[in-house]
């Protein structure tokens, strides 16, 4: 089936990313300055010690010999140990990413309910003030850069107000769900509603003016079309020719940008992390950085890089059957 063909063909493609970004990320210890044996070893260590702590994390192997040990070990699932606290890389990542993905998804969650229904009445309302209003908010929601929204809704719905908890992620959606199903209580879920809120109102801010105003814009784009004027001529409901018709048509390109979105929003959220002391990805690849954890970097971008690679795998699916005519191409 063309489908089938269509979607095989995009996870080859998947996994040749994948290999590319695994090189890259490999081939990055060996062109940023800075020596990780500095940030191991102590201050006082000699270079006798120096030599074998090299010797022990298997650096003073030639760069092809890293390499291959680095993919064949990547096949098994192991990514190597931190260098500053000895831990699984692999165990610390996958331990990050839950809240990542939590606050990714929550943010577009967000960005979708608003700014689909915002967009589609900014285009049937074009140049009343329902669509100056929408607009206006776009304008805004791409120009407020999201450090100081966090700060601002930390201040004002947190601290002022006391509606919001300030920061930290005290239960996970997965344990709050079990203990839903195995207690029959809400408290995990209201407690980790409460702490996402903040972080996926600053995250999804931006991409809820950026989806806004590219729903508008296809709306109006479809609702000029002759297949619209030929709804309404055979005495359609405006509301079917509307969502039915022209928003159907009006989502395939922006689910594609969702996608890409969700992606970004996974290895992205680094300054939200920040402010809201979320225990994410980002953060780790932040404080990975300043020590010099190269395996702990390594580890993090090859996951934030698989990543984009299965939500462009699901938008490619998505858009497949929304649009059958994709599979052919």
């Amino acid at each position: 089936m063309p489908t089938g063909r269509f979607l095989l063909k995009r996870t080859l493609q998947g996994v040749f990313v994948i290999w590319g970004v695994v090189t890259v990320v490999f081939l990055l210890r060996f062109v940023t300055p800075g020596n990780p044996i500095t940030f191991v070893a102590p201050l006082d260590a000699s270079q006798a010690l120096r030599e074998q702590i090299a010797v022990e994390l298997g650096l003073n192997r030639p760069i092809y010999v890293q390499y291959i040990d680095y993919l064949l070990n990547l096949l098994q699932g192991d990514m190597g140990y931190s260098y500053i606290s000895g831990t699984a890389a692999s165990t610390r990542i996958f331990n990050r990413l839950p809240a990542t993905l939590e606050l990714a998804i929550a943010s577009s969650i967000v960005a979708v309910v608003l700014s689909i229904p915002l967009g589609v009445i900014s285009a049937t309302h074009r140049h009343q003030p329902a669509d100056y209003g929408a607009t206006t908010f776009s304008l805004v929601g791409i120009s407020t850069p999201n450090f100081w929204l966090g700060i601002m809704l930390v201040l004002v719905l947190a601290v002022q107000f006391g509606l919001f908890p300030t920061s930290r992620r005290v239960v996970g959606l997965l344990p709050a769900i079990e203990m839903l199903f195995s207690e029959g209580s809400f408290d995990g879920l209201v407690t980790w509603l409460a702490h996402i809120t903040l972080p996926a109102i600053t995250l999804g801010t931006y991409f809820t003016a950026l989806i806004t105003r590219l729903t508008r814009s296809g709306m109006l784009d479809e609702l000029g079309k002759t297949y619209i004027r030929a709804s309404r001529a055979k005495g359609l409901p405006e509301t079917l020719v509307r969502y039915k018709h022209a928003l159907r048509n009006t989502l395939i390109p922006v689910i594609t940008v969702v996608g890409l979105q969700l992606g970004t929003l996974i290895g992205g959220a680094v300054i939200t992390e920040a402010v809201f002391a979320w225990p994410g990805l980002g953060t780790l690849v932040i404080n990975a950085i300043n020590a010099r954890d190269w395996p702990m970097i390594q580890g993090s971008l090859i996951v934030i890089g698989a990543g984009f690679v299965i939500v462009n795998l699901l938008v490619d699916a998505l858009y497949a059957s929304l649009n059958p005519q994709v599979a052919n191409e």
